[in-house]
């Protein structure tokens, strides 16, 4: 196949499909396949997320004939990153404790759908649902920022302006969390929609940290900070329920 800058039509294909994707892949997993038995859902979700993380770099050698490139400062903007991602974990976990929880915002409907799904997938086991964070925090959060920020907002930077490549990767970013925090939060909107805006100012500022100093170490911790508090505030939520 071409190389990217003499098939323009791949080149878009290639982003339609990376910032797409996701969003109608957890459609398929969380919503379509919700009812299904949980072995298949796993496995749904493995091959799906195979797919997923696999893509970018296929694409980076086989069609566009390149190989990735060590940052030549791999520690450029890890500061910037820290504090940032400290920030978002300070203000989530006070947010959380010193209103959402008093205030009974996650009772109801979203905390029995988030019951429901650590039942389904077997996550009843402390250990099980500390490992499944662990791996969230450190290993997925990696892999989405080598997927939105290194592949999917790089793709859009070498062609269009930073304003319009923060804001479309940090839209597809944002999306499939549409999905997820629609599910949970269907009976308040406003919440998820807020939720919602939280993780696309996330991704924005990511974007643009790697834009800045080239590396994915800052945006990839301080992602990996935001995480661990969601799972913090995950396991309160239904720390009555685990063996």
């Amino acid at each position: 196949m071409l190389p990217i800058e003499k098939s323009p039509r791949a080149s878009c294909l290639a982003l339609c499909f990376a910032i797409s994707y996701p969003t109608l892949f957890t459609l398929v997993y969380f919503i379509i396949l919700k009812d299904w038995p949980p072995t298949l859902q796993i496995g749904t979700f493995g091959i799906g997320k195979a797919l997923q993380f696999l893509f970018p770099l296929a694409y980076v050698l086989f069609i566009l004939g390149s190989r990735p490139r060590r940052s030549s400062r791999p520690t450029a903007g890890l500061g910037s990153g820290l504090l940032f991602g400290a920030v978002v974990m300070g203000v989530a976990l006070l947010f959380y404790f010193l209103w959402l929880d008093p205030t009974g915002v996650f009772e109801g409907d979203p905390v029995k759908q988030i019951r429901s799904k650590i039942e389904a997938w077997g996550l009843t086991l402390r250990w099980k649902f500390v490992l499944l964070s662990l791996f969230y925090a450190l290993m997925h959060s990696f892999l989405e920022e080598y997927y939105w920020r290194w592949f999917v907002f790089r793709q859009l930077r070498e062609r269009i302006s930073l304003g319009w490549s923060i804001s479309i990767s940090s839209l597809g970013f944002t999306a499939h969390h549409v999905v997820l925090l629609v599910f949970y939060f269907k009976e308040s909107l406003t919440t998820a929609l807020l939720f919602c805006a939280a993780i696309a100012v996330g991704g924005g500022v990511w974007a643009w940290l790697y834009d800045r100093h080239k590396s994915l170490l800052g945006p990839w911790l301080s992602h990996a900070l935001v995480d661990v508090a969601i799972f913090i505030i995950g396991y309160h939520l239904v720390r009555d329920m685990f063996n």
